[in-house]
Formats: structure tokens, C-alpha cells, sequence
């Protein structure tokens, strides 16, 4: 059979397309490796490749997220409209699949990797079943190399994406992880994430480690990064804050080539984080864990969510003004979105705070639900405002462009910091055109 993935893009010149670096989808290349060879593949990111919904495929397999559905539903219907055959998976569909059958011939739930064989034994038979959910959660030690072949070999800031983790040990309210799959921390054998590495043929250039927490367990992370410290190697991954107490644990990241670290303080409010359910931060303790990060090199790119209950629009100079003063060198800095099958969603809904299920607008830009210490326009005029701040050319030359102490993490910073500028303010120009009264 002839089959093409297809992963749909964001709007052009919408918040998300202009100032993200892309990434390409590890799932897609992961169901790739494990089809059998006798299928043809194709791996097309809308992103940086028009469609062609007049190829010749006998299955289309679409993966989206939330704020992306939409569009994933409208290329469903363009094949299906040609007679092709669709089955839509990834984390939305997961959580309301009687909406994605609608759009498609099959929707694949949960984790796909030991039913995907199955799904294309039944397309070639015909008896292809309306929803697939695999029995037991996926064992990663028999995932294969990643088909990394098929990604375009140009426009993506990482091209080397890995993961030697899924899920994690916290249950923070409004995640989509622990959400999907639960509390749970499966862990790949480091003999096999070794194996991998051996696979790359840009094994010079920066890796991904897409874990949602490379060090849920310490033992784990110890044997990897005890690993990785033998290869010459330069990565950026995802883990928590509270890291920074170990500095055993930091010496061994840097030792093993971290460059940067995605962290989840979330929040600078404590009243924020009790309700969220992220116990493990302590915020007086955010500043020395930065401190010690950035003493041993490893550059720190903060995750805060803004409009929890406790947020009032005191919140964002707050923050930029922590921002600043710890010279944090990256941010994502996303409005709270409640997704289908969060906690969080379940919460607001009851309380009857949602504003619209128009998933189109869950895209972290948009404001989407009724905040309780400021109104809907203060908190997306203080989104705008934090974001154009914390990327104008003031707050990049305080944060990482220090004469006197030039961090090995501004090889990746630099730029990034640079190029989001501009992007930025593009953003926010569609959306307020967009969202202009008649």
C-alpha cells in the first residue's frame, strides 16, 4: 500500500506559525518504522509542504492536537472526498473520538504503536474496524529506529528528536501527559537509547530529548546520562526544577553535554501551584536552582502559565521582572488552555467558565475561558504584553547577552531569542486584525 502522514499546519501568521521553531512529530517516524517495507511512505508537514490531495494513496494517516484539529478535519474530508481511506490518531482524538469519526474511516486511541501492524493488515483486507486502542500500554523497549529518513531535510530546528521516557510521576491539573497516561513513567532501556544514537547521521548536531521528564527517576537518568557523558554530544531536554538540588545530578547533565533545560515553573504564585497540583515546585528555591543551572552551563527555557485563579494583571511584570533579574534565556509563556480530558477542562466546565469549544481557538494564544481576577481583555492584552516584552531587544541584551559571561547555551539561545522577536510582533498584529469588530 501506499501511505502518507500527515501532520496539519497552524494558520499562517497565527501566534504558533510564525514564532515556532518547527519540530518534526517523533510519532509519525516511530508508526513509520514499524510499518513493513513492503509499504510505500510518505511523511508530509503541512508546515513546510502543500498537500496534494490528488496523490495516489490507498491510506491517509492524520495526527493533530488540539487547536489543530480543525484543520486535520478538513484534510480528512478533502481525501475522503477523493475516496481515500482516513484514520486519524493523537491526543485530541484520543479524547473524543466519536467527534474524529466523523471526519474519518477510523480513529486510532491512545498510544497506536502495537495495533498500528494491525490497523494495516486490515486496510489491505478491507475490514478496517471504526476505533483501534491497544490492550496494554507500549512496551519502549520494542520501539524501532525512527524513520528519520522520511522528514524534509530542511526547516526544522531539531532534527534529531529521541526519547528514552513516556508520561510522568506528577499530575499537575491541566496536563495533557498525565492526562493520557496517567501517572505512569515508563522508562527505555539505555542500551537501546544507545542504539539509537549509534543510528543518527547527525550525530554532531543538537538532540531533542523529547521526555516529559528526562529525570522522573534519578536511578534511570543516572545510567543515561552516565552514557551519554561517553559520547561527544550536545542536547537540550525537559525536567523539573527541583534538579537543581542534586548537584551531583547537574554535574552529570553537564558533564553529558546539556545545553539548555525546558522547566515547568509554571507559576510565581504559591496559591497557583497548590491548585494546579504542582506540589514539587517551591519558588523560593527557583532562583538558586537557576543559578546552579547556569553555573554549570546549562541554559534554563521557563515554562509559565498565565491566568490561573490566583493571576491578577500584577502577574506579568512579575514575571518579567524574574525573568530579568535570573537572566532566563528562553520562554514559553502560553495563556492556561483548558484541553479536552484535562482536569483542568472538567474543573472550568462545571463552573461554567468555558467560553467557547471552538477548538480552533485552543491554541495557547487565545483566551478561551472566564479568568476570576481579571477579565477575558486584561489577560490577553497581559499575554501580548509579556511576550513582546520578554523578546524585545532591552530584555535579550539583560537576559543573555552578558559582555562578561558568555554561556555555551547562547550557541542555541542566541538565535532563537533573535528570530522571536520580530515574530512576535507579526503574531500579535493578525491576531488583533483577526479579531477586530466589524
Amino acid at each position: 500500500m501506499k501511505i502518507t502522514f500527515v501532520i496539519p499546519r497552524w494558520p499562517k501568521d497565527s501566534f504558533w506559525d510564525v514564532i515556532a521553531f518547527k519540530f518534526p512529530l517523533l510519532s509519525t517516524s516511530l508508526l513509520a518504522g514499524l510499518t513493513p517495507s513492503s509499504h510505500q511512505l510518505r511523511i508530509v508537514d503541512e508546515s513546510l509542504t502543500q498537500i496534494d490531495f490528488n496523490q495516489e494513496v490507498d491510506l491517509v494517516a492524520i495526527t493533530a492536537m488540539t487547536p489543530l484539529a480543525p484543520r486535520g478535519y478538513e484534510i480528512a474530508d478533502e481525501f475522503r472526498r477523493r475516496g481515500r481511506k482516513v484514520v486519524i490518531g493523537g491526543i485530541h482524538a484520543s479524547w473524543l473520538p466519536e467527534e474524529a469519526k466523523i471526519h474519518a474511516d477510523s480513529v486510532a486511541i491512545g498510544e497506536a504503536d502495537e495495533v498500528w501492524v494491525e490497523l494495516l493488515r486490515d486496510v489491505g483486507q478491507g475490514t478496517m474496524k471504526p476505533f483501534y486502542r491497544q490492550k496494554e500500554r507500549t512496551d519502549l523497549d520494542h520501539l524501532p529506529i525512527p524513520r528519520r529518513d522520511l522528514f524534509p531535510p530542511k526547516g526544522y530546528l531539531f532534527h534529531n528528536l529521541i526519547q528514552t521516557t513516556r508520561g510522568c510521576p506528577y499530575d499537575c491539573e491541566f496536563c495533557s501527559v498525565t492526562a493520557l497516561h496517567g501517572k505512569t513513567y515508563r522508562m527505555r532501556s539505555v542500551s537501546e537509547v544507545e542504539k539509537e544514537i549509534h543510528s543518527l547521521e547527525r550525530s554532531k548536531a543538537y538532540i531533542f530529548f523529547v521526555d516529559d521528564n528526562l529525570v522522573g527517576s534519578f536511578s534511570h537518568a543516572r545510567e543515561l546520562l552516565t552514557m551519554l557523558s561517553h559520547h561527544r554530544l550536545r542536547w537540550v531536554s525537559q525536567g523539573p526544577i527541583h534538579i537543581a538540588e542534586d548537584e551531583e545530578m547537574v554535574s552529570l547533565m553537564a558533564k553529558a553535554g546539556c545545553h539548555g533545560l525546558f522547566i515547568g515553573f509554571e507559576s510565581l504564585r504559591e496559591d497557583n501551584l497548590r491548585l494546579m497540583g504542582k506540589r514539587i515546585n517551591r519558588i523560593a528555591a527557583y532562583e538558586k536552582g537557576i543559578q546552579r543551572l547556569h553555573d554549570a552551563g546549562i541554559g534554563v527555557y521557563a515554562s509559565f502559565v498565565f491566568g490561573y485563579d490566583y493571576d491578577d494583571p500584577s502577574v506579568f511584570d512579575e514575571f518579567l521582572e524574574f525573568a530579568e533579574r535570573n537572566r532566563i534565556e528562553g520562554a514559553f509563556l502560553p495563556i492556561l488552555t483548558p484541553f479536552p480530558g484535562t482536569r483542568i477542562y472538567q474543573r472550568l466546565k462545571q463552573e461554567g467558565r468555558i467560553l467557547t469549544e471552538d477548538w480552533s481557538k485552543y491554541d495557547m494564544a487565545t483566551v478561551v475561558f472566564q479568568p476570576k481576577r481579571m477579565t477575558v481583555e486584561e489577560l490577553q492584552e497581559g499575554f501580548w504584553k509579556v511576550n513582546r516584552s520578554f523578546y524585545s531587544i532591552p530584555s535579550m541584551l539583560k537576559r543573555i547577552f552578558h559582555p562578561f559571561h558568555i554561556r555555551r547555551s547562547l550557541i542555541i539561545f542566541g538565535p532563537m531569542n533573535l528570530g522571536l522577536w520580530p515574530a512576535v510582533k507579526k503574531a500579535e498584529r493578525y491576531f488583533k486584525k483577526l479579531n477586530e469588530k466589524p
